[in-house]
């Protein structure tokens, strides 16, 4: 694999969609939502996101497999 510049939203979704993880290749969607800084989950609904994580114990903050609903 070659090496990128990830200057605009194109070139990271066709970066993003060439990479394969056993065979597979991901689902991207482009959100254009602006979030409002300073908003936070509830502790409940937070339990709901992290429930469907599962995080690398070596690489906790980086390497996590986010499971289907």
């Amino acid at each position: 694999m070659g090496r990128f510049k990830l200057v605009d939203v194109e070139v990271m979704l066709s970066w993003a969609s060439s990479m394969t993880w056993k065979g597979l290749y991901p689902i991207l969607s482009l959100s254009k939502t602006a979030y409002q800084k300073g908003i936070s989950l509830t502790k409940k609904a937070m339990k709901q996101v992290e429930s469907r994580l599962q995080r690398n114990p070596l690489l906790p903050k980086w390497d996590i497999l986010i499971q289907q609903l």
